[in-house]
């Protein structure tokens, strides 16, 4: 397994555990009969790291990322392919099923 995946694992682990710490937390505090004011700071502290650590692996583990530029795919083909509507393309249709002889 690639080191980017492992930082994706790592990091939703460590954020599922923040979320419930944090939950944990408002539980405590509705216990003890507290008001609450703001999470402590090591789930903040946490939170923030598995979001970065899982954004940094997602990112790499996506790949190459196409150009933002619409005509950086349309170089490749040629003017014949271009007006192609390829998704319209159905060989088997249920009008073959209307039409066959019995």
């Amino acid at each position: 397994m690639g080191f980017h995946k492992i930082c994706v694992i790592v990091g939703l682990v460590a954020l599922a555990h923040a979320a419930y710490s944090a939950a944990q937390h408002r539980a405590y505090l509705r216990l003890t009969e507290q008001e609450f004011t703001r999470l402590p700071w090591d789930i903040l502290v946490q939170s923030l790291a598995s979001l970065v650590l899982t954004c940094y692996g997602v990112v790499h583990v996506a790949g190459k990322f196409k150009e933002i530029c619409a005509s950086a795919e349309l170089d490749n083909k040629t003017w014949d392919t271009l007006s192609n509507r390829q998704a319209f393309y159905s060989f088997n249709h249920r009008g073959r099923a209307l039409y066959e002889e019995r």
